[in-house]
């Protein structure tokens, strides 16, 4: 039988706590990994539905949040359920959301282990969002069941946001709740995939480029208007815009300068016709310290240009996606403080606060006005995890070690003084 926290020091007990249960965490992100929640499709509501079973099971009530499947067609994911998990204790105390999601690209080519099995290996859990972020499920989920065992007065509250959107933006996930008032933490933690605590992250434009022409037959290219042409003049521009990037520095650490690219063209019809219509799809990263609406119109402005006066050449340019860039908030130190101190008992190390040059969910929370950071299981880079990639996994030992801070880190904010 596992002694209370009456017989020993807060931290001590959780970590005790964790090792002696960790069979059962390996068990759950096992079970977690078996279920497919590849977007696309984003078929993702049968994960959720198995995530509230198994935590009503644990006689814990969970919320289910369906967005409206009319939302769901314009969005291009089949179906999405986010669970909230309310965990109220004593009066008088912060409620500390924890997010991680669900959702995840398709495994792809290459595996030399089951991306659905999550095989046991080496130190390592193999499987697709075994790192990023299946991982923090339990390492949310375990940290709240050791302080709830330790049985130490704790006031205020944890809820749990399982959600799955992060892939498409997060906007049908952590943003639907906040926006349709379902929460307003008074703090909260995000996945990731450090052993940093990250406090800041890039933004993301993404358009889609229309170039309009006139097709016509390739012996007479002069009878139509070439929409190829006019195309590859923006994509010259675009990657003289992104080469002058590199001259803009962000001030924070982990996070270097903007980018752009074209990651997808599509075009034309056959090879002995002028393309009448070519669409770009591109990128812009943005770092903290930019402004989202003036990017977008230097952006919007110089692809007009590079097609100006080219005759029968129309454009339409789309917003596919504004992720804005994570800025820290004040009260964000509180959450850096307590991770940094338990994160150096736990791993013997210590670990730094930074930006990353990716986009997160973390960053909706900023929004609302809520103190956010990113921290969980995962390795120094998301290259070392091969998330997204391949035999993408996490280190038992980062496991554990990060459901221990996590665990100490509510302990801070949530037992009674």
């Amino acid at each position: 039988m596992t002694a209370s926290v009456a017989d020993q020091p807060l931290q001590a007990f959780l970590n005790h706590w964790v090792d002696a249960h960790f069979d059962q965490q390996l068990a759950l992100l096992q079970r977690l990994v078996a279920i497919p929640t590849d977007t696309p499709p984003g078929n993702t509501a049968p994960h959720a539905e198995a995530v509230a079973a198994l935590l009503e099971s644990w006689g814990w009530q969970v919320e289910r949040h369906a967005v409206p499947e009319s939302e769901m067609q314009a969005y291009g994911m089949q179906s999405i359920t986010n669970l909230i998990v309310r965990r109220q204790y004593a009066t008088g105390g912060p409620v500390i959301a924890l997010n991680a999601h669900g959702d995840v690209v398709p495994p792809g080519e290459g595996w030399t282990h089951d991306p659905y099995g999550g095989e046991v290996a080496d130190g390592r859990l193999y499987g697709r969002a075994s790192a990023v972020s299946k991982s923090d499920f339990t390492t949310y989920l375990h940290a709240v069941r050791a302080l709830e065992a330790s049985g130490a007065a704790l006031r205020g509250g944890v809820e749990l946001h399982f959600t799955y959107d992060e892939e498409f933006g997060g906007l049908k996930g952590p943003g639907w709740l906040l926006a349709h008032g379902l929460s307003k933490p008074d703090y909260a933690v995000c996945a990731s995939f450090s052993h940093a605590v990250v406090t800041a992250h890039n933004g993301c434009l993404q358009f889609e480029i229309t170039v309009n022409g006139k097709a016509t037959h390739g012996s007479d290219p002069k009878s139509g208007h070439d929409a190829l042409q006019a195309a590859n003049r923006i994509l010259t521009e675009i990657y003289r815009q992104a080469a002058a990037l590199d001259e803009i520095h962000s001030a924070l650490d982990g996070i270097s300068n903007p980018t752009m690219i074209v990651g997808r063209i599509d075009g034309g019809t056959n090879t002995n016709v002028v393309p009448g219509r070519v669409v770009l799809k591109m990128d812009r990263r943005l770092i903290p310290e930019e402004d989202p609406t003036q990017v977008e119109a230097q952006v919007r402005q110089f692809i007009q240009a590079a097609v100006d006066g080219l005759p029968g050449i129309t454009l339409d340019i789309r917003r596919l996606l504004l992720a804005r860039p994570l800025r820290p908030l004040p009260g964000h130190e509180k959450l850096v403080a307590s991770l940094q101190r338990h994160a150096l008992a736990v791993f013997d190390e210590a670990i730094p606060a930074v930006g990353t040059p990716l986009y997160a969910d973390a960053r909706l929370y900023a929004e609302h006005g809520i103190p956010v950071v990113m921290y969980g299981a995962g390795p120094r880079t998301v290259l070392e995890s091969r998330a997204k990639q391949a035999d993408e996994h996490v280190l038992l030992s980062d496991l554990k070690g990060a459901t221990k801070v996590v665990a100490g880190l509510l302990g801070d904010f949530l037992v009674k003084g």
